[in-house]
């Protein structure tokens, strides 16, 4: 049986903990930041985890990644 492939977008933009859980960048940081709150810039820092019915979808582009 041959591998199942991981796909590309799905690793380049997710990783997923030691407990399972997926990690992303925050959103909504790409363009348009003089319309943003000062208090939504500073709290959309760094990544997030995913919440649950996104980590299905996320896991299930990188079978390998559980």
């Amino acid at each position: 049986m041959p591998k199942m492939k991981t796909k590309s977008s799905a690793k380049k933009r997710f990783k997923v903990s030691a407990t399972g859980k997926v990690i992303s960048a925050q959103a909504g940081k790409r363009h348009g930041m003089i319309k943003r709150t000062n208090k939504f810039i500073r709290t959309a820092r760094g990544t997030t985890v995913m919440s649950e019915p996104d980590q299905k979808l996320a896991k299930r582009y990188m079978p390998y990644d559980r």
